[in-house]
């Protein structure tokens, strides 16, 4: 990566840290207030619909504003977020928080960065080094956002030296909220490099976001991406803690630590689907790392016991991810250079929206059916994604496949 990648690199980084103990102490915290469940997958479906409206506004404000100050606006919006959560309690205001702030619960990079970053990478790097640069950026997301988790044990901390339940989980707002303003200041020191070709060359402009051909693609995808999210909309990182805590009675310091462990886990997958992918083809490294990690996810619920249910879910991370930097890598090869934060904001788009549905559905089930059922629901749709990716992609290749199949012909 030139400059501009690293400083992509290391504004994911930052941005990880947040996530990472945001993701797990929310939903906690927003118990701790007297929200019921419905209410909280409200507000986790809130912040989804954040990240989905923003995504979509980001591939046509990129060529209005630029790819550089949408990147500085999604930053200031993450720090009123926090600062929301930090100056009140009440449920109206925390949801509008959510609606305007790009907070992030997943405990994977879904907001609408993502879009503009994912445009951006290519650029930082030469072609065939396209996956392995989005490995590098994944993995250190990644890793940021397990040590994140660690930092979800502060609020425990914070009350076993005087701090109120309520008041020991302030801090961590307010450290989401420095968090936003430095990666703030990261963005705007990237050259101009990072604009998008339509942006430069103001006479392109007037051109469609995509050709008939890319529409096609972008469209078939965007809708199995959909189901994928849907699915995983049903197990968010987040849930996932509430459900540790609640079932099982696990600690604050016991849940940091699992996901902590997760991130590690995924963080090496995402090297080793980069170099699977080299020698089986992104589409069915995807396919084929997928399907096991969700066979493992609905057998989590069915473990006795904290320390098999944890197990089980860290086998989980250990496969689930390595379809991230494969899928953004194959998305942005289909597409010409300036339809790629269009090509990537739909394409995420549809996950967000799709995502964003799931969490009130898995909050009624949590309140009135089973607190195991949307592992099951989940793991299933996801399950169903994969075969459906394999039987429409499985003969679509990246231009650097179709190249190498060539060479080994001749």
């Amino acid at each position: 990566m030139n400059k501009d990648g690293k400083i992509l690199l290391l504004a994911r980084i930052v941005r990880g840290i947040g996530y990472g103990f945001l993701s797990i102490v929310l939903e906690i915290y927003l118990k701790l207030l007297g929200v019921d469940e419905v209410g909280i997958g409200v507000i986790l479906t809130a912040t989804l619909v954040s990240s989905a409206v923003f995504t979509i506004l980001s591939s046509i404000l990129e060529r209005r504003i630029g790819r550089r100050r949408l990147l500085v606006l999604f930053a200031a919006l993450m720090s009123l977020a926090g600062g929301t959560f930090i100056i009140s309690t009440n449920y109206v205001a925390l949801l509008f928080a959510a609606l305007v702030g790009t907070i992030n619960v997943t405990g994977t990079e879904v907001g609408p960065f993502l879009s503009v970053e994912q445009a951006i990478i290519p650029q930082t790097c030469n072609q065939e080094r396209r996956t392995l640069a989005f490995a590098w950026y994944s993995v250190g997301g990644t890793l940021a956002t397990s040590a994140g988790a660690l930092i979800s044990g502060l609020p425990s901390i914070l009350q076993s030296n005087g701090f109120t339940l309520v008041g020991s989980f302030k801090p961590s707002f307010g450290l989401y909220v420095l968090i936003g303003v430095t990666t703030l200041l990261l963005y705007m020191i990237l050259s101009d490099r990072v604009e998008s070709p339509a942006l430069l060359q103001s006479k392109q402009a007037a051109r469609p976001l995509l050709s008939p051909e890319s529409k096609r693609v972008v469209a078939k995808l965007s809708g199995l991406f959909a189901l994928d999210s849907f699915g995983g909309g049903f197990v968010l990182q987040s849930f996932v803690s509430y459900w540790f805590y609640v079932r099982f009675g696990a600690s604050l310091e016991q849940i940091s630590l699992v996901f902590f462990g997760a991130g590690l886990l995924t963080a090496l997958s995402f090297l080793a689907a980069e170099k699977l992918a080299t020698r089986i083809g992104l589409v069915n490294t995807m396919v084929f790392t997928h399907l096991p990690s969700n066979l493992l996810l609905m057998l989590v619920p069915l473990a006795p016991n904290l320390v098999g249910a944890m197990a089980l879910y860290l086998g989980r991370m250990a496969l689930s991810q390595m379809d991230v930097p494969t899928r953004q890598s194959y998305v942005v090869a289909l597409v010409s250079p300036q339809e790629r934060v269009a090509a990537a904001s739909l394409t995420n788009t549809s996950r967000n929206l799709s995502q964003a549905i799931s969490p009130s559905f898995a909050g009624y089930a949590l309140q009135f059916l089973s607190l195991s059922f949307p592992f099951f629901i989940g793991g299933g749709l996801k399950i169903a994604y994969d075969i459906s990716l394999y039987a429409n992609f499985r003969t679509l290749k990246s231009p650097e496949e179709f190249e190498a199949k060539a060479s080994l012909r001749r």
